[in-house]
């Protein structure tokens, strides 16, 4: 047990996993996870329902289309990995859409034990990609998100369509001069994807200005060595208020990113190192 955990925390699931593969590909999922340890769910006002609504559910999923992945197991709810340090844990509702996390101040204590978990990723992180790009030369990164377009309610109409597309890619925190090959093909593979009959809308930094965090961290970290394209599906393929899944639809989507992310890598090998 390491001495930043709580002992009745010790036999709790890992906060993430790594699953190291072939290929100059990672498969990210820093939101799909639904846990939290004990300690702090001992402390936490908001129920299970809001956070999923919150979350990634599924995302997990998709990271497979990569040989390598890296899959959060932990809540955002309890550290958000795709925030800077100082905001990984929502301390106030306004970090946190307006939602009541914590039934009153937790101590110090817990807020560090969490927070020494947010550096062992970064660090396990770094080293994973460093270990990559010096097998590889290149490597690219599908930093995968899902997002809610039905906020006014379970019955209320979806938001506009025309400011919220099927993907939006956040582009803003890479080189998009540099991997433009990458962006590129990755678009066009997805909008040539036939969709139950129909194209898929696609476009770039409509929501989300480029990836948060944790792309940055990639940009800053690793320079031209690594693309870490921010991906955000709308959850079309979900019920965001019940987490119902519609399996087709996620099915059809793991497909489509399977193949884009084929695409990706084929250009990834024409790049000068």
């Amino acid at each position: 047990m390491s001495q930043h955990d709580s002992p009745t925390d010790s036999v709790f699931p890992p906060p993430w996993r790594v699953e190291l593969g072939a290929g100059p590909l990672v498969g990210l999922a820093l939101h799909d996870g639904h846990a939290v340890r004990p300690e702090a769910n001992r402390w936490m006002s908001i129920d299970a329902a809001d956070r999923l609504r919150e979350e990634d559910p599924h995302t997990a999923a998709w990271a497979a289309v990569a040989p390598t992945r890296i899959v959060v197991a932990r809540s955002r709810f309890e550290m958000d990995l795709n925030r800077p340090r100082h905001r990984a844990v929502y301390r106030r509702p306004e970090d946190a859409w307006g939602l009541i996390v914590w039934r009153e101040s937790p101590p110090e204590e817990l807020f560090e034990r969490t927070l020494a978990q947010y550096d062992r990723f970064y660090a396990e992180v770094e080293r994973v990609l460093s270990q990559l790009v010096e097998r590889h030369g290149l490597l690219a990164v599908l930093d995968l998100h899902a997002y809610n377009h039905r906020r006014r309610g379970s019955n209320a109409p979806a938001d506009d369509p025309q400011t919220n597309p099927d993907i939006d890619l956040g582009t803003a925190t890479l080189d998009r001069r540099r991997w433009a090959p990458l962006v590129d093909r990755f678009t066009a593979e997805v909008r040539a994807a036939d969709f139950f009959g129909h194209r898929l809308d696609i476009r770039e930094n409509i929501r989300f200005q480029g990836g948060g965090h944790f792309s940055e961290w990639v940009r800053r970290t690793f320079g031209d060595s690594v693309c870490c394209l921010s991906i955000e599906v709308k959850k079309f393929f979900m019920d965001e208020w019940t987490g119902r899944l519609d399996a087709a639809r996620h099915d059809a989507i793991t497909a489509v990113l399977r193949r884009a992310a084929a695409g990706m890598v084929e250009e990834l090998a024409r790049l000068p190192r």
